[in-house]
């Protein structure tokens, strides 16, 4: 088997609650998944349970500010008031180890990133109903009710933005999301583009 000369860099996003945290952990919580996970930074206070470093960089507003004047985030945005954004040189040192980076980012990131890594893999995460995903977000207990209304005012306006993405996933069960998503990142690396170059090196090496 050709080694890779570089990874594949695979971005999950979606709608806020749709669930992109649980269907990834659930997903590298598997034995046949190996992809490396860029944790994002954040300016929003961690939820219960969340570890910062685990699931978040947790930032101050004023340091996650200075960190885009300095261009070292491959992608950022705002989001109901906070900061989201991944840090460029984990991404780029990975991938150029042949090892696939995993991003779990919002839908304005996503297109950032589209600008700088066509090549890479877009999954659109979405809920099996605009109800399903309200309630998801009411099942969290720690959004108000301005806040939720402003969240799928949102979400709708991202669900638009679906034409962007090379591939659908509906969460209706974690599990399920999970083997299509392996599915798709199976099919992606089997793509005669993405070995084309490497065999054509083989064969001039002759």
């Amino acid at each position: 088997m050709l080694k890779r000369e570089k990874g594949l860099l695979i971005v999950l996003s979606g709608p806020s609650g749709v669930g992109k945290g649980t269907v990834r952990k659930a997903l590298f919580e598997q034995e046949d998944v190996d992809f490396e996970y860029s944790i994002s930074m954040t300016t929003r206070k961690p939820r219960e349970g969340e570890v910062d470093g685990v699931d978040y960089f947790f930032k101050e507003r004023e340091e996650f500010e200075q960190m885009i004047r300095d261009g070292k985030l491959l992608e950022w945005a705002e989001y109901v008031g906070n900061y989201y954004g991944t840090p460029i040189e984990y991404v780029e040192r990975t991938l150029n180890e042949g090892k696939d980076v995993f991003l779990e980012i919002e839908v304005q990131g996503a297109l950032q990133v589209k600008k700088s890594f066509p090549e890479g893999l877009f999954i659109f995460l979405m809920p099996p109903s605009l109800n399903e995903l309200k309630n998801r977000i009411l099942t969290r207990g720690t959004e108000t009710t301005d806040l939720i209304t402003n969240r799928m005012n949102v979400a709708k306006e991202e669900i638009e933005m679906m034409h962007a993405y090379d591939y659908v996933v509906v969460n209706d069960e974690v599990e399920l999301a999970c083997e299509r998503i392996k599915s798709i990142v199976t099919a992606e690396h089997c793509k005669r583009e993405r070995v084309e170059k490497q065999y054509k090196k083989m064969l001039e090496a002759e």
